[in-house]
């Protein structure tokens, strides 16, 4: 269905018209100063006028390019049929370890050695993408957690949320604690059944609170 954001945007159409037509009575309005060659002058440009571009038709132009600038302003949209989104599934929220030993390139693959969050990505990745009819959520942490992608049916942003995420932004030690803290704060309002933590990190907890009294 074809609709206008701000429809009343087209009330402005007829403002041009309205500064031509105060323009031309302020124009016409006697003059109190008499230029003794204003009729040379009115000649001049006179032919300078009838040599260039008739007015009508740059009146006309203007007219369109306003037009088109009020179409634009007024934001059309394309509004298709709803597209009804999955009602039941689990709640993944994935909390994602990017504290600086995940840099270390001791995981191998293909006779080569990546550093273990290349690995992370690749594997989340392709796990997310499996995902249908779940809501998934994304957690990254380091010296502190924080919630990168609420859990949301969109799992293409998950993936693309996790594919940018930069090692040390979060800090360089690793509270896993508070990711766990911070999972069951988004997940606690989602049916028991449904909520899943899914962990993924190196080491040990080296910061924060401890995990066992945020579980």
């Amino acid at each position: 269905m074809f609709s206008w954001e701000w429809p009343w945007i087209f009330a402005l159409a007829p403002l041009p018209l309205l500064l031509r037509i105060l323009l031309s009575a302020r124009e016409r309005a006697p003059q109190a100063v008499r230029v003794p060659f204003y009729a040379e002058l009115q000649a001049i440009s006179d032919a300078e006028t009838r040599s260039k571009t008739p007015t009508w038709m740059m009146g006309m132009l203007a007219g369109l390019v306003w037009l088109a600038l009020l179409t634009a302003a007024a934001r059309p949209m394309w509004t298709g049929e709803p597209v009804p989104l999955p009602q039941e599934g689990r709640d993944l929220m994935l909390a994602v370890d990017i504290s600086r030993s995940m840099s270390e390139k001791d995981m191998q693959v293909n006779n080569g050695y990546v550093d273990r969050i290349t690995v992370v990505k690749a594997v989340v990745g392709d796990f997310i993408q499996q995902r249908i009819g779940d809501r998934i959520g994304l957690i990254l942490f380091g010296q502190q957690g924080y919630l990168q992608t609420p859990l949301t049916f969109d799992s293409r942003t998950v993936q693309v949320q996790l594919s940018e995420a930069q090692l040390g932004f979060a800090g360089n030690a690793t509270a896993i604690g508070d990711a766990i803290g911070l999972s069951i704060k988004r997940l606690r309002d989602r049916p028991a059944e449904s909520r899943v933590l899914i962990l993924l990190t190196d080491g040990a907890n080296t910061a924060g609170t401890d995990p066992r009294e945020a579980a």
